[in-house]
């Protein structure tokens, strides 16, 4: 790539993370890998560590770079590409740091070692992070196709009270739908079993859920993240994000109408047009009702795809008490507003 400079950037309340990062990259300068000449090349090298204010729309590489030069981390629009016009105006790759991290050890060892990880078409390692109900929440790099009750098993001392208490699980971070515990007996943790299962691997970071969660009052939880995260540079993620917040109050609080489930859907379709996946993402409220011997039981989805998961295969089974019967009521327009 001819290049001449990297910079690490590194969302700001990972203090303890940065630190360590900071006295890597001094290590590697006092060993002469970086810096003037790099590793006797000829080549000089240098990296740079540069910590953001803590926006999650930073996740995406054009915001980043403008974090990077000191503007606010908003999307560009594209073209051009950063790979033609870039950070300060260089031809410029971005990727993730886990991405360069494992390049070296494939060098080393070679692709065939890589590739006997995993199955088809899923080849390689993850970094799975395992947070929520478990014994042990961590980071942990295997190997893709690992069952997921293996992975939290084995890594994470298992689920808080037992296998059996086992609610939900999130496979890949808030934008990816959940997965009931009957899924979640014997999926796989690649791409293929996850895309199969109505989910996906996204970020690999898996939020476990046991039988004491409130599952309704957890993707509220999740609506408002993705409502202050927010960059507010289009206004239907701008106000449809707050507006998705709102209805979820509404459905925790049992004050929702039914007809307000299909209108998420209907708002998903809208945000499926803006700069980045961000706004998609945030209609992680999703819900549509479905009767079962005369019973209506609502399923619920985290995803910027597919937006689906039945949670009628869950025990006890989850309702909500929403009041279709009750006087109209104002209810926000889908219609955006644009100020």
């Amino acid at each position: 790539m001819r290049a001449r400079a990297a910079y690490i950037y590194i969302r700001g309340e990972y203090v303890n993370e940065r630190l360590a990062l900071q006295r890597a990259v001094a290590e590697a300068y006092a060993k002469g890998f970086l810096g003037k000449d790099a590793c006797g090349s000829g080549v000089d090298f240098d990296v740079n560590v540069h910590w953001g204010a803590g926006a999650y729309i930073c996740g995406e590489e054009t915001a980043l770079i403008e974090s990077l030069e000191g503007k606010q981390g908003k999307p560009r629009l594209k073209p051009p590409f950063p790979a033609n016009v870039g950070l300060y105006g260089c031809p410029s790759t971005v990727t993730n740091v886990e991405t360069v991290a494992v390049a070296p050890t494939i060098l080393r060892r070679g692709p065939e070692w890589f590739a006997g990880f995993g199955r088809q078409n899923n080849r390689g390692t993850k970094l799975f992070c395992i947070s929520g109900h478990v014994n042990r929440p961590c980071t942990v790099e295997d190997e893709l196709s690992i069952p997921l009750r293996e992975l939290i098993e084995k890594h994470a001392g298992g689920v808080r009270g037992g296998w059996d208490n086992l609610l939900c699980v999130i496979p890949g971070g808030s934008s990816v739908p959940l997965l009931p515990k009957a899924v979640c007996d014997d999926v796989l943790m690649d791409f293929d079993a996850l895309k199969e299962a109505q989910s996906g691997l996204g970020t690999a970071a898996v939020i476990v859920m046991d039988k004491s969660t409130d599952v309704i009052d957890a993707i509220a939880r999740l609506s408002y993240f993705y409502k202050h995260e927010s960059c507010g540079q289009c206004t239907p993620c701008r106000e449809g994000t707050g507006w998705l917040y709102s209805l979820m109050q509404r459905m925790r609080s049992g004050d929702a109408r039914l007809e307000e489930i299909d209108m998420l859907w209907e708002v998903r379709e809208t945000f499926s047009f803006l700069l980045t996946f961000f706004s998609e993402r945030a209609a992680t409220a999703t819900a549509t009702t479905e009767a079962r011997n005369h019973c209506s039981h609502l399923a619920f989805s985290l995803t910027s795809h597919s937006l689906f998961l039945s949670f009628l295969s869950l025990s006890p089974p989850l309702s909500l008490p929403l009041s279709p019967s009750r006087p109209p009521s104002p209810s926000p327009s889908l219609s955006l507003p644009l100020s």
